[in-house]
Parts: structure tokens; C-alpha cells; sequence
């Protein structure tokens, strides 16, 4: 899928895109470090989009591991279904995560890897997602964000920040990275085990 379709969505419905490019494959190294491949049974994309992060983690599913991908644009989900045929993806919301994972018969989650522009999302909604993810992440299971360098003093990135913290066991932030326009870091949260 080309950097113009995801443009073309981003035009058309700025607030649920939340950016103009695609991901690099630099960003989509570093949030996918941290999870666990060989052992992972079922990971979850939130907004896979044009499939930056999709990309890298078909190279990496063992056999026998669950990918799903949950994706709010039409478009993306055509275009993502076509390019990945061995997955799954669903038109839908990450706030009915827990209805979408028992239509897919997926039981708790190992991985959820973020593609979702927080900071233009409801307090209300996020509220819901994080209340989603507590039920669905097994113990000692990864959530991996970003977020953008020069957003980190915004109120809506401190308030991330301090979510994250309130929500997870442990907290990490990768050093920046230069590859992705614009340089974005990654948040590693880890539930207790």
C-alpha cells in the first residue's frame, strides 16, 4: 500500500489517521523488540493501517500465533486483506475489543501493538480501550505505543505518560527514532505477572 493512499485517508478523516506518512520500518523495529515471538499465542494490532508495523510482524509470527488486526477505515481494511492474506482483520472500533475477541475466539491477548493517534482520541474512548485491554492482556503481557519527539510537551502526551504509568506494571521509553518522519519514540508497557 503506497504513502499516497494513507495520505489521500489521512485527508479525509485527519482525526482517525493522525498523521501524513506511514511509519518507517525503523519505528515498526523498535516497537516490535520487545514482544516475545516464539512464545506469543495471540497478538493484536490496533490500527495496522497501511501496514507499517503489520509488515514486520508477519516476517516474525511463529506458527500456531494469532494475529488480528483491528482497523476503523474501510479502505485500509480492503487494502490490508489483500496484502496479508494469512491474517485477520475486522472493520471495527478497539473499544469493542472484547466483543471483537469473542467473534475471533481469541482468548487473552500476549502482544497489542498500537498504531492509534491518541492524543486526537476522546478521554471517554480511551477510557474504554484501557478498560478493554486490562481484561483481554495476560499477565505478563506487552503493550507497545509511540509517540511523536516534538509532542512530548503537548498536555495530551503527559497525560498518555502518566496513563500508562497508572495502567502497567512497568513503563520503558525507547531513545528517539531519527529514521521516522517525524522522529517518534516507542512506549513498552508491561503488565505484572
Amino acid at each position: 500500500m503506497t504513502a499516497s493512499v494513507f495520505f489521500r485517508q489521512f485527508l479525509r478523516s485527519p482525526r482517525s489517521i493522525g498523521a501524513v506518512m506511514p511509519s518507517s520500518p525503523a519505528l515498526a523495529r523498535a516497537m516490535l523488540a520487545p514482544i516475545d515471538f516464539p512464545s506469543a499465542r495471540a497478538i493484536v494490532e490496533f490500527g495496522p493501517g497501511t501496514g507499517a508495523f503489520t509488515r514486520e510482524i508477519v516476517t516474525r509470527l511463529a506458527p500456531g500465533c494469532r494475529y488480528l488486526g483491528i482497523e476503523l477505515n474501510h479502505r485500509f481494511v480492503h487494502e490490508l486483506t489483500r496484502a496479508f492474506p494469512r491474517l485477520d482483520f475486522v472493520q471495527g472500533s478497539v473499544a469493542d475489543l472484547g466483543e471483537i475477541l469473542a467473534e475471533q475466539r481469541i482468548g487473552a491477548v500476549d502482544a497489542i501493538v498500537c498504531g492509534l493517534p491518541w492524543a486526537t482520541l476522546p478521554v471517554s474512548l480511551q477510557d474504554t480501550v484501557f478498560s478493554a485491554m486490562r481484561t483481554a492482556l495476560r499477565p505478563q503481557a506487552v503493550f507497545v505505543t509511540f509517540g511523536y519527539l516534538q509532542s512530548l510537551v503537548l498536555p495530551g502526551a503527559q497525560a498518555l505518560r502518566r496513563r500508562l504509568r497508572r495502567e502497567f506494571a512497568h513503563v520503558t521509553q525507547t531513545s528517539p527514532i531519527w529514521g521516522n518522519v517525524p522522529p517518534a519514540f516507542a512506549y513498552i508497557c508491561r503488565t505484572s505477572g
